[in-house]
């Protein structure tokens, strides 16, 4: 059936099949290749490719990896494929924080081109001249969007930027003596959850604000935890909710006097490119998401680039090595005297960077701007639209704009209802779209994150509300029906103590059969 125009729901049929994972689709023997033995006259020359390792490298046992055929891999995968849904199938405002945009597909041409992908990171530095280009003159836009003085593109991703921002917080008080004392790290619940990980896992205690009445950090809080054991600021603004802190300056003013330093975390900065800059907001640290936010696909989880960048003071303990130029030829510099080290093997994720170089390169200064006005827009058209559903509201900031996104809530439908935020999931599964919840701890009672950004229209922002508007007359008319969803996607309900309790977790198949094994005994 064709889509009906009038509410604009798709008649949504995912492809779905009883895919078994890899391993058990194995037979011992099978092959997808046979690799030739090697002539015994290069043998003679290079050795057979074990000898000259050391045996402390060598496996005992070769690594379990299934055996299959290549048109088995090929169906394996392709099947897997048709049971995901993402950016270039359907509306996906619904990730929540995750910025998922539209990525121009001659940046992917560019990014496959042999002309990259050949490289390889230990070639001589005058070989690779045009990457090193690239990589420093996408440092300097990002030292005119941010108003900071260096980048680094070597961590992985905006929570291993984060992690660089808290070592390097820390490196620069052990420098002047005073890291034993400032232990504590100070941020906001409505910050990522990774700004107070991060902190955690290089041993600060991690003291969190919580929001006013109307959404914003709360300032008198703040000025009761600052103390000579502060050691630095890890914020997000506009934070999770999509709320612009307007007394952001005064939060970094007043770290900065009690001797601390101060990290931006900008992962939401798709409505702020041009608008706002990290400089004027008094910040020592920052970093962008390159994947996301400068349009290189999110990649759930990688690959991706959290952009770093400093003032010129802490520019000494950046990772290593950076991009230079010395009027002739890039090349790279190890030579920085109080640097963290390295986070990341190599350089980091060079195609991200080429990516959001291409990007940044199409669009220009008054470009970049537009990305900010029009996702701007688009989240305020939403919140809108979204409030004038039954049962949905927003809490915080009430009748105020939002920046890139809001925090939704289906508290009211819950109650009345008994349909929650995961049933509502699931429910909008069979149209074709996804909604996610939030960041943990749900302080927003039943949750939903929308963000928009500047790649969707009206009426592809139109469709998607009419999708919850749905689900929400479902809610209330026929409860049941939108709990025992879904009826047309490979989602499924799951058994959810298998998340919540440790002693079911299996993170690799090896320890999958392990446990299985002990369940069974």
């Amino acid at each position: 059936m064709a889509m009906n125009m009038k509410t604009k729901i798709r008649n949504f049929h995912q492809a779905k099949w009883d895919e078994p994972i890899i391993y058990e689709l194995s037979s011992p023997g099978e092959r997808g290749i046979l690799i030739p033995t090697i002539e015994k006259e290069i043998e003679t020359v290079v050795g057979n490719g074990l000898s000259k390792l050391s045996k402390n490298m060598l496996r005992k046992q070769a690594p379990n990896l299934p055996e299959l055929s290549q048109m088995q891999v090929l169906r394996h995968y392709l099947r897997l494929s048709q049971e995901t849904l993402g950016a270039d199938l359907n509306v996906d405002v619904g990730q929540g924080t995750c910025t998922m945009k539209y990525s121009p597909k001659i940046n992917e041409q560019l990014a496959n081109s042999p002309k990259l992908t050949e490289l390889h990171p230990s070639q001589n530095e005058n070989t690779v001249q045009g990457i090193l280009e690239i990589m420093y003159k996408m440092d300097l836009f990002l030292r005119e969007i941010s108003g900071l003085d260096k980048f680094t593109f070597q961590p992985g991703g905006g929570s291993q930027a984060i992690l660089a921002i808290v070592s390097i917080i820390q490196a620069y008080h052990e420098t002047n003596g005073e890291s034993e004392k400032r232990d504590e790290m100070i941020t906001t619940i409505f910050s990522h959850p990774s700004d107070a990980a991060a902190a955690a896992v290089k041993g600060y205690k991690v003291i969190t604000i919580y929001p006013d009445e109307d959404g914003l950090p709360d300032v008198e809080a703040l000025k009761k935890v600052v103390s000579d054991r502060t050691a630095g600021l890890l914020i997000t603004n506009p934070e999770d909710t999509g709320i612009f802190n307007p007394k952001i300056a005064e939060f970094t003013r007043i770290i900065h006097e009690a001797g601390g330093l101060c990290g931006y975390d900008q992962a939401n900065a798709n409505g702020i490119l041009g608008i706002t800059r990290a400089k004027e907001a008094g910040f020592d640290l920052c970093f962008f998401n390159l994947h996301k936010t400068f349009s290189s696909p999110h990649g759930c989880g990688g690959p991706a680039t959290g952009a770093l960048g400093v003032t010129k003071e802490i520019s000494k303990y950046l990772p290593v090595p950076l991009v230079e130029f010395d009027g002739e030829n890039y090349y790279l510099n190890d030579n920085v005297s109080d640097s963290i080290g390295k986070v990341r093997e190599f350089y980091g994720v060079i195609p991200v960077i080429l990516r959001a170089y291409s990007w940044v390169m199409s669009l220009g200064s008054e470009g970049l701007k537009e990305v900010a006005r029009t996702a701007v827009l688009n989240n305020n058209y939403l919140l809108k639209k979204v409030l004038k559903i039954r049962g949905a509201s927003a809490p915080y900031a009430k009748g105020r704009h939002r920046i890139e996104q809001v925090r939704y809530s289906w508290e009211e439908l819950t109650k009345e209802t008994g349909v929650t935020t995961e049933d509502i999931t699931c429910r909008m599964a069979d149209f074709g779209f996804h909604m996610w919840s939030s960041h943990h701890p749900f302080i927003v009672p039943n949750p939903f994150t929308l963000e928009p950004t500047e790649s969707y229209s009206k009426a592809e922002l139109d469709e998607y509300v009419s999708g919850l508007k749905k689900v929400a007359e479902e809610a209330y008319k026929s409860p049941d029906k939108v709990k025992n969803a879904p009826y047309r996607s490979v989602v499924h309900k799951i058994e959810t103590d298998s998340l919540d309790n440790p002693s079911k977790w299996a993170i690799t198949w090896r320890a999958y059969l392990k446990k299985c094994k002990k369940q069974t005994e």
